[in-house]
Protein backbone atom coordinates (compact mmCIF):
# COMPACT_ATOMS: atom_id res chain seq x y z
CA UNK A 1 0.00 0.00 0.00
CA UNK A 2 1.34 3.56 -0.90
CA UNK A 3 1.07 6.41 1.41
CA UNK A 4 -0.18 9.30 -0.15
CA UNK A 5 1.14 12.57 1.51
CA UNK A 6 -1.20 15.14 2.62
CA UNK A 7 -2.75 17.97 0.14
CA UNK A 8 -1.05 21.40 1.25
CA UNK A 9 -3.85 22.94 2.17
CA UNK A 10 -4.45 20.18 5.44
CA UNK A 11 -1.14 20.57 6.22
CA UNK A 12 -1.19 24.38 6.36
CA UNK A 13 -4.90 24.24 8.13
CA UNK A 14 -3.15 21.90 11.07
CA UNK A 15 -0.23 24.53 11.20
CA UNK A 16 -2.68 27.70 11.16
CA UNK A 17 -5.22 26.24 13.83
CA UNK A 18 -2.59 24.00 16.30
CA UNK A 19 -2.07 27.49 18.14
CA UNK A 20 -5.84 27.36 18.83
CA UNK A 21 -6.74 24.30 20.77
CA UNK A 22 -7.80 25.66 24.51
CA UNK A 23 -7.03 23.93 27.72
CA UNK A 24 -10.42 22.01 27.12
CA UNK A 25 -9.79 20.73 24.15
CA UNK A 26 -8.39 16.70 23.36
CA UNK A 27 -8.03 14.33 20.86
CA UNK A 28 -9.47 11.35 22.92
CA UNK A 29 -8.25 8.63 20.63
CA UNK A 30 -6.91 8.28 17.10
CA UNK A 31 -5.29 5.95 14.76
CA UNK A 32 -5.09 5.36 11.16
CA UNK A 33 -8.69 4.88 10.72
CA UNK A 34 -10.18 7.61 12.99
CA UNK A 35 -10.31 9.35 15.86
CA UNK A 36 -12.25 10.82 18.74
CA UNK A 37 -12.05 14.71 19.82
CA UNK A 38 -13.72 16.40 22.53
CA UNK A 39 -14.05 19.90 23.51
CA UNK A 40 -15.80 21.26 26.50
CA UNK A 41 -17.16 25.18 27.35
CA UNK A 42 -19.20 26.39 30.13
CA UNK A 43 -21.53 29.20 29.96
CA UNK A 44 -23.46 31.74 32.04
CA UNK A 45 -26.85 30.61 30.36
CA UNK A 46 -29.28 27.98 30.74
CA UNK A 47 -29.73 25.17 28.86
CA UNK A 48 -32.17 26.30 26.23
CA UNK A 49 -30.80 29.47 25.65
CA UNK A 50 -27.48 27.62 24.53
CA UNK A 51 -29.40 25.41 22.56
CA UNK A 52 -31.10 27.76 20.81
CA UNK A 53 -27.96 29.72 20.57
CA UNK A 54 -26.37 27.11 19.18
CA UNK A 55 -29.45 26.06 16.42
CA UNK A 56 -30.56 29.59 15.62
CA UNK A 57 -27.65 31.53 15.55
CA UNK A 58 -24.87 29.63 13.88
CA UNK A 59 -24.68 32.11 11.28
CA UNK A 60 -23.77 34.78 14.11
CA UNK A 61 -20.68 32.71 15.92
CA UNK A 62 -19.34 30.15 13.27
CA UNK A 63 -15.71 31.28 12.07
CA UNK A 64 -16.42 32.80 8.04
CA UNK A 65 -12.54 31.24 7.35
CA UNK A 66 -14.27 27.84 8.10
CA UNK A 67 -17.02 27.65 5.45
CA UNK A 68 -16.79 26.44 1.89
CA UNK A 69 -17.52 30.33 0.30
CA UNK A 70 -16.46 32.39 3.27
CA UNK A 71 -19.74 33.77 4.36
CA UNK A 72 -20.85 32.67 7.83
CA UNK A 73 -24.42 34.49 6.90
CA UNK A 74 -25.35 31.42 4.73
CA UNK A 75 -25.31 28.37 7.60
CA UNK A 76 -27.87 26.93 9.35
CA UNK A 77 -29.30 24.35 11.37
CA UNK A 78 -32.66 22.85 11.13
CA UNK A 79 -33.06 21.03 14.01
CA UNK A 80 -35.10 18.06 13.40
CA UNK A 81 -34.34 14.53 12.51
CA UNK A 82 -32.99 14.17 8.39
CA UNK A 83 -32.24 17.97 8.66
CA UNK A 84 -29.72 20.16 7.52
CA UNK A 85 -26.42 22.13 8.85
CA UNK A 86 -25.91 23.34 5.33
CA UNK A 87 -24.26 26.20 3.61
CA UNK A 88 -26.01 27.93 1.10
CA UNK A 89 -25.07 30.43 -1.67
CA UNK A 90 -27.53 30.78 -4.70
CA UNK A 91 -26.39 27.49 -7.10
CA UNK A 92 -23.08 26.38 -5.01
CA UNK A 93 -24.51 24.65 -2.03
CA UNK A 94 -23.00 22.53 0.85
CA UNK A 95 -24.08 19.82 3.30
CA UNK A 96 -21.62 20.02 6.39
CA UNK A 97 -23.42 17.56 8.41
CA UNK A 98 -26.72 16.33 8.27
CA UNK A 99 -29.27 15.91 11.90
CA UNK A 100 -29.53 12.68 13.53
CA UNK A 101 -30.87 13.07 16.63
CA UNK A 102 -33.01 16.10 18.54
CA UNK A 103 -33.53 16.36 21.98
CA UNK A 104 -33.83 20.21 22.45
CA UNK A 105 -31.53 21.87 25.54
CA UNK A 106 -30.17 18.36 25.88
CA UNK A 107 -28.09 16.72 22.60
CA UNK A 108 -27.92 17.47 19.01
CA UNK A 109 -26.69 14.63 17.26
CA UNK A 110 -25.27 15.31 13.58
CA UNK A 111 -23.61 12.90 10.92
CA UNK A 112 -21.06 13.40 8.29
CA UNK A 113 -17.42 14.38 7.13
CA UNK A 114 -16.73 18.36 8.05
CA UNK A 115 -14.95 20.15 5.09
CA UNK A 116 -12.07 18.08 3.48
CA UNK A 117 -12.75 15.09 5.47
CA UNK A 118 -16.03 14.64 2.94
CA UNK A 119 -13.69 14.64 -0.11
CA UNK A 120 -11.54 12.07 1.76
CA UNK A 121 -14.14 9.34 2.00
CA UNK A 122 -14.71 9.91 5.89
CA UNK A 123 -17.67 10.10 8.23
CA UNK A 124 -18.44 11.19 11.36
CA UNK A 125 -21.21 11.32 14.48
CA UNK A 126 -20.57 14.74 16.08
CA UNK A 127 -22.43 15.02 19.49
CA UNK A 128 -22.96 18.56 21.26
CA UNK A 129 -24.47 17.99 24.90
CA UNK A 130 -26.10 20.64 27.52
CA UNK A 131 -25.86 19.80 30.71
CA UNK A 132 -27.00 22.16 33.44
CA UNK A 133 -24.12 23.56 36.50
CA UNK A 134 -25.26 24.07 39.43
CA UNK A 135 -24.40 28.07 39.18
CA UNK A 136 -27.63 27.87 36.46
CA UNK A 137 -25.00 27.98 33.32
CA UNK A 138 -24.32 24.80 31.14
CA UNK A 139 -21.54 22.90 29.84
CA UNK A 140 -21.34 22.18 26.84
CA UNK A 141 -19.15 19.22 25.18
CA UNK A 142 -19.21 18.56 21.68
CA UNK A 143 -17.66 15.26 20.41
CA UNK A 144 -16.67 14.39 16.81
CA UNK A 145 -15.84 10.67 15.99
CA UNK A 146 -14.25 9.96 12.27
CA UNK A 147 -13.26 7.03 10.54
CA UNK A 148 -13.92 5.67 7.72
CA UNK A 149 -11.53 4.32 4.42
CA UNK A 150 -9.06 6.77 3.13
CA UNK A 151 -5.41 5.88 1.96
CA UNK A 152 -4.28 8.80 4.44
CA UNK A 153 -3.19 8.32 7.93
CA UNK A 154 -6.43 10.14 9.77
CA UNK A 155 -4.60 10.36 13.21
CA UNK A 156 -2.19 13.02 11.45
CA UNK A 157 -5.45 15.43 11.29
CA UNK A 158 -7.13 14.89 14.16
CA UNK A 159 -5.24 17.97 15.95
CA UNK A 160 -6.04 20.25 13.30
CA UNK A 161 -9.83 19.02 13.13
CA UNK A 162 -9.98 19.46 17.41
CA UNK A 163 -8.41 22.59 17.16
CA UNK A 164 -10.86 23.87 14.35
CA UNK A 165 -14.10 22.54 16.65
CA UNK A 166 -12.32 24.38 19.73
CA UNK A 167 -12.84 27.46 17.23
CA UNK A 168 -16.30 27.14 17.01
CA UNK A 169 -17.32 25.76 20.38
CA UNK A 170 -15.33 28.91 21.89
CA UNK A 171 -17.02 31.15 18.87
CA UNK A 172 -20.66 29.97 20.51
CA UNK A 173 -19.55 30.09 23.71
CA UNK A 174 -18.57 33.98 23.27
CA UNK A 175 -21.49 34.24 21.78
CA UNK A 176 -23.42 33.32 24.90
CA UNK A 177 -21.55 35.13 27.12
CA UNK A 178 -22.10 38.08 25.07
CA UNK A 179 -26.02 37.45 25.25
CA UNK A 180 -25.67 37.25 29.06
CA UNK A 181 -23.87 40.33 29.23
CA UNK A 182 -26.57 42.95 30.49
CA UNK A 183 -25.76 46.11 28.00
CA UNK A 184 -24.15 49.24 29.71
CA UNK A 185 -26.07 51.99 29.93
CA UNK A 186 -24.86 55.19 28.07
CA UNK A 187 -23.57 58.43 31.13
Amino acid sequence: MTHRPWPAYLLALALAVAPLAGPRAEVLDSSAAGFTVRQVQDVPVDAMTAWSGLVDDVHRWWAPDHTWWGDASRLSIQARAGGCFCELHGRRQAQHLSVLMVDPGVLLRMGGGLGPLQGMGLDGTMDIRFAPLEDGGTRITLWYRVGGYTPDNVAEIAPAVDSMLGQQLRGLAGFLRAQATPPQEER
